[in-house]
């Protein structure tokens, strides 16, 4: 960070006042550094989801919802996307540069050693119901984990976090396939360490025992970008709630766990599995048109989900990479007319073309496009947000590091405005009116 000037706070009624200096990154806008408004001046700040407030220093995601930009690392998105896979877009987020190709050899090595569970963990899928969300498994998996990774742990030792890293990013996608299969009633399967990341993935949900399976490397590489296009997205509700887990020195297993409990929500990572849900009520091709002006009608209470994007104000930079490999995925599983995904089609022409989704920039985001390709590959919609959280895994445990080794941060403590009753006796019942 530099120091760029500071800004100076008065209050109206007592004209005391505080210099606050202002700090700037490598990228984005100017920065006030409150930290020390309270003991100046007396006053907190009001900021409701800190959508105006750096919460850390980072230096893994940068977003400009503007012009449409994300970069890892520095790295443009779109570029990863074209020349990068998974494996390589992890070492970057958590090392910060680009690997050799003997570096990326012994990282994905490291990872592949660690894709298997322990055999106890297997039992714990037997207390869940068969029709458990498998959002609620991943949960109490993931925090389980702890209980078998936790009193040789040190998390101020680089190493045990390293291991740490390993565990979560090789062995999330296989609790995840295992969450699937129990609620299929179908066996488990093992990972096959000589596929990719993604292959291996579509390989842990889709194959049986009783006859052989082999994975479409047009599907396998259309995961591979799902998982890099949603590895990280700076300080979003499920990234902080990681850090805030975190700042506590709470076991990294069950940070991420506490992760994925806030990207299950359904303004977060459930979005893409909103999307399915209304175009199925949506109904059918030809009720559209009905839909788009309830959708236009403010007091219709009508929602539009998969188009526009809280942070991006242009067109997601990721729905442009999702877009491409959407047409590719129906090409490859010759997807014609598949109602269901019909309709999202005709969903994004009106988009691209309708004068009021323009004038808005309502325009199909990752989520939209996403669901699309995760529904042609045959996979529920309760599972999406569960792949979701295996893309952002890596996300979240690079965030953690970050976030571990930094020394100027400390326990997270919001504050708040009170405003509830005042200061009040207690009243002896027989007296209450």
């Amino acid at each position: 960070m530099s120091k760029n000037g500071s800004i100076t706070i008065t209050l109206d009624d007592s004209n005391a006042s505080a210099s606050m200096p202002l700090l700037g990154g490598t990228l984005g806008p100017q920065v006030a550094d409150i930290r020390k408004l309270y003991s100046q001046l007396g006053i907190f700040t009001y900021d409701p989801g800190y959508g105006e407030t750096a919460s850390c220093e980072s230096k893994i995601t940068y977003i400009d919802g503007d012009e449409g930009v994300l970069l890892y690392r520095g790295y443009p998105i779109e570029q990863l996307a074209e020349k990068s896979d998974f494996i390589e877009v992890c070492y970057l987020l958590m090392h910060g540069e680009l690997p050799t190709a003997k570096q990326l050899e012994e990282y994905r090595k490291a990872v592949t050693n660690h894709t298997m569970v322990h055999e106890q963990l297997r039992r714990f899928y037997d207390g869940f119901r068969r029709d458990a969300h498998p959002m609620a498994i991943m949960c109490g998996v993931v925090g389980a984990m702890a209980a078998f990774y936790h009193d040789n742990l040190d998390i101020n030792d680089e190493r045990q976090r390293e291991v740490a890293a390993f565990r979560l990013i090789a062995k999330v996608p296989t609790i995840a396939a295992m969450a699937y299969k129990y609620a299929l009633g179908q066996p488990f399967v093992y990972p096959r360490n000589d596929l990719s990341y993604a292959a291996n993935f579509l390989y842990m949900l889709n194959s049986v025992p009783a006859e052989p399976y082999e994975v479409s490397p047009v599907l396998a590489r259309a995961m591979d970008l799902i998982l890099i296009l949603h590895a990280d997205h700076e300080q979003n509700a499920s990234t902080s709630t990681v850090r805030l887990a975190g700042s506590t020195g709470a076991n990294p297993f069950a940070c991420i766990a506490a992760g994925i409990a806030a990207l299950w929500g359904p303004a977060h990572g459930g979005a893409n599995e909103a999307v399915l849900k209304m175009l199925g009520e949506i109904g059918t091709k030809d009720k559209i048109p009905a839909f788009i002006e309830q959708v236009k009608d403010k007091n219709s209470g009508v929602k539009l989900m998969g188009f526009g994007h809280r942070v991006y104000k242009n067109f997601d930079p990721r729905a442009k990479i999702m877009k491409e490999t959407c047409h590719e995925v129906l090409a490859e599983l010759g997807i014609k007319d598949e109602p269901l995904l019909d309709m999202a089609m005709e969903m994004e022409r009106i988009a691209l073309t309708d004068e009021y989704f323009i004038s808005r920039k309502l325009y199909p985001n990752v989520d939209f496009y996403s669901g699309i390709i995760l529904k042609a590959m045959g996979i529920p919609t309760s599972m999406f947000t569960v792949i979701f959280a295996v893309a952002r895994t890596v996300g979240w445990v690079s965030q953690w590091k970050e976030m571990i080794e930094d020394p100027s941060q400390r326990i997270g403590r919001p504050r708040q405005i009170y405003t509830g009753a005042d200061t009040r006796d207690y009243q002896a019942i027989k007296t209450r009116g």
